[in-house]
C-alpha cells in the first residue's frame, strides 16, 4: 500500500517521475491489440492517464500527453523501422531518427488533447460528467488522428474489443463508439471518490453496465442477410520477397507463380484472388498475360481479380499510374487507390526529397492518388467493395463502398513490416471493418495475413505468414445496412458535443 500510495502521488503530481509513469502507460495500450490481446489493459492505460491529469496545470499535462503518446506509438508503430532500414537501405542510425521523428510528431496529438482538456474542459468535483468529456474528447483526436496530413488512423482504444462484448456496438456506431465506451469505461473505474457514495456509484454502475451487458445483446442481433448463395473463393499467397518484387530478373519468375499456382485450384472455385501489386508490370503492358489466365479461368466459370499498377493517360495528355485492383475478363474493370502511404506510394515535399537517400526514392513510389468517389468491383453478380492495404484502417472511407456492396475485397502488400506486429494490428482493423458493416471480408495478401472473415469480424479461414499457399474458402454475400453504414458519426458526434458543451459550462460555473 506505502508504494501504490507513492506511485499514485507521482502519477497525479508534475514531474518526471508522473512523465515516465505516463510513458509505461501508453505502452500498456498496445499490449490491448492484437497479437496480444490483453484488452483490459487498454482501460488501465486511460484510467492512469486520465488521472495523471486530474492535478496538472496546462504546460505539465502537455507534457504528460506526449509521454504518454510516446508509449503508445513507440511500442505500437516502431515495425515502421523495418520498411526504412531493411526495404528503405537506410542507415540504422537514419531509420532510427526517422522512425524516432514520427512517433514524437504523432505523440504531439495526445499532447494537444490534455492540454485542451486541462486548459478548457475539465469540470471541478464531477468525476461522472468529467468521465464523458474525456471520452467524447478522446475520440475528437482520433478523429483528427483519421484526416490530418492525409490521416494515420492506426491504435484507436476500440480497436481492442473485436472479441469483447462491446463488439456488439460495432454496427452502431463503428470503431469510434468502441473507442468511447472504451475511454469511458476506463476513465469512470478510476474514478474512486465516485464509488464510495451510493447514489453516484450506482449512476455509474448503470451506466457501465448499460454499454457492456448492452453490448454483449447486440451482439446476438443480424443487421444484415444474406444474398444469394455462398460463393467459393481461393486467395494465391505467392510469398514473393519484397526485395525481389520489382527486380527485373524476378518479373517471369513471379507471374509464372501466379500463374502456376492459380491453374492449380479447384475448377468450381468462383473468384480467384491476387493480392496487391501481384503483377509488377504496368497494366500497359502486362494485360496479355493477365487476360490470358483470366480467358482460361472464364471457361470453368472462374473469375480472376487482381492487384496491379495501371498506366493511363489523364485529360491533359500526361501518364500517370496508379495503384489497383482489377477484375479481369472480356472487360475489365478496375478500382484505383485513394488512400496513398506516404513515401511508399508517393513522395510528400517530392520536390525537395527525392534522391537525397534511397527511402525517398522507394519502387513505385509516385503513384497518382485515385478518386474520392469510384463504384464497386463487379464479380460473379456481386458488387464487392475493394480496399488496397492501408485504405482498411480508415472507418469512415470504408463504409462509403461498403453501402453500396455484398461483399467486402483487400488486397494487401505486408512484407514491409516482416514478422513484426503490424501485420497483425492491419488484420484485426479489417476484421472491424466486417464487423462494421455486417458484411464478408475477401483478403489477400503477398505473405500474410491472408484470411476470410464473416459478418461478425470472425476469421473463418487463413493461413501461416510467409509461406507459399492458396486459401480454399466460402463466403457469404449479404444485403441491407447497419446503421453504422446508414447513419455515420452522426449519432455519436452529438453525444459527443454534447458532453463538451456540458463539461464546458460546468467549468466556466466553477471559475466564476
Amino acid at each position: 500500500m506505502p508504494l501504490l500510495h507513492t506511485l499514485l502521488e507521482w502519477l497525479r503530481g508534475p514531474g518526471w517521475r508522473g512523465h515516465l509513469l505516463a510513458l509505461a502507460a501508453g505502452a500498456l495500450t498496445t499490449l490491448s491489440f492484437t497479437p496480444f490481446d490483453i484488452w483490459p489493459l487498454g482501460l488501465v492505460s486511460i484510467a492512469l492517464l486520465y488521472q495523471g491529469l486530474a492535478c496538472l496545470g496546462g504546460r505539465q499535462a502537455m507534457y504528460r500527453g506526449w509521454f504518454w503518446g510516446l508509449g503508445l506509438f513507440l511500442s505500437g508503430v516502431s515495425w515502421i523501422y523495418i520498411s526504412i532500414h531493411v526495404h528503405g537501405y537506410a542507415s540504422p542510425p537514419l531509420a532510427g531518427l526517422l522512425t524516432g521523428g514520427l512517433v514524437a510528431g504523432l505523440a504531439l496529438i495526445p499532447a494537444l488533447t490534455a492540454w485542451i482538456w486541462v486548459r478548457w474542459l475539465r469540470p471541478d468535483g464531477s468525476p461522472l460528467l468529467g468521465s464523458l468529456g474525456f471520452a467524447a474528447l478522446w475520440v475528437g483526436q482520433e478523429f483528427f488522428r483519421s484526416w490530418f496530413l492525409t490521416g494515420f488512423p492506426w491504435l484507436y482504444q476500440g480497436y481492442a474489443h473485436t472479441d469483447t462484448w462491446l463488439a456488439g456496438w460495432a454496427p452502431l456506431g463503428g470503431v469510434w463508439l468502441l473507442s468511447f465506451i472504451c475511454v469511458l469505461s476506463g476513465c469512470l473505474l478510476s474514478e474512486w471518490s465516485l464509488w464510495r457514495r451510493p447514489r453516484p456509484a450506482m449512476a455509474a454502475g448503470g451506466l457501465l453496465l448499460g454499454w457492456w451487458i448492452g453490448g454483449a445483446l447486440l451482439t446476438q442481433v443480424e443487421w444484415t442477410r444474406p444474398a444469394g448463395e455462398p460463393l467459393s473463393v481461393a486467395l494465391i499467397q505467392a510469398d514473393i520477397e519484397q526485395s525481389r518484387k520489382w527486380d527485373p530478373a524476378h518479373i517471369d519468375y513471379t507471374l509464372a507463380t501466379y500463374r502456376d499456382m492459380t491453374y492449380a485450384q479447384r475448377p468450381d472455385t468462383d473468384i480467384i484472388v491476387w493480392p496487391e501489386t501481384a503483377v509488377p508490370v504496368l497494366s500497359s503492358g502486362a494485360m496479355p498475360f493477365v487476360q490470358g489466365v483470366a480467358a482460361n479461368l472464364a471457361q470453368q466459370g472462374t473469375t480472376l481479380i487482381t492487384g496491379i499498377p495501371i498506366d493511363q493517360t489523364d485529360a491533359e495528355g500526361q501518364m500517370r499510374i496508379y495503384n489497383g485492383i482489377m477484375v479481369a475478363g472480356e472487360q475489365p474493370h478496375h478500382y484505383l487507390k485513394h488512400k496513398l502511404v506516404p513515401f511508399g506510394e508517393y513522395v510528400p515535399l517530392e520536390g525537395l526529397l527525392r534522391g537525397m537517400i534511397a527511402f525517398f526514392d522507394l519502387p513505385m513510389s509516385s503513384f497518382s492518388r485515385g478518386p474520392v468517389e469510384q463504384a464497386p468491383l463487379e464479380a460473379s453478380d456481386y458488387r464487392l467493395a475493394p480496399f488496397i492495404c492501408y485504405e482498411t484502417v480508415y472507418p469512415d472511407f470504408a463504409a462509403r463502398l461498403a453501402a453500396r456492396s455484398e461483399l467486402l475485397i483487400t488486397i494487401s502488400n505486408d512484407s514491409w513490416f516482416g514478422e513484426s506486429i503490424g501485420p497483425l494490428q492491419h488484420l484485426q482493423m479489417a476484421r472491424m471493418r466486417a464487423l462494421e458493416s455486417g458484411r464478408w471480408m475477401i483478403r489477400g495478401t503477398n505473405n500474410g495475413v491472408t484470411a476470410l472473415i464473416d459478418h461478425q469480424g470472425r476469421i473463418t479461414a487463413r493461413i501461416p505468414q510467409f509461406q507459399q499457399l492458396a486459401l480454399h474458402g466460402e463466403v457469404q454475400p449479404r444485403s441491407g445496412l447497419t446503421p453504422w453504414l446508414r447513419w455515420g458519426n452522426w449519432p455519436l458526434v452529438t453525444l459527443m458535443l454534447l458532453s463538451l458543451l456540458a463539461c464546458a459550462g460546468k467549468r466556466r460555473n466553477s471559475r466564476r
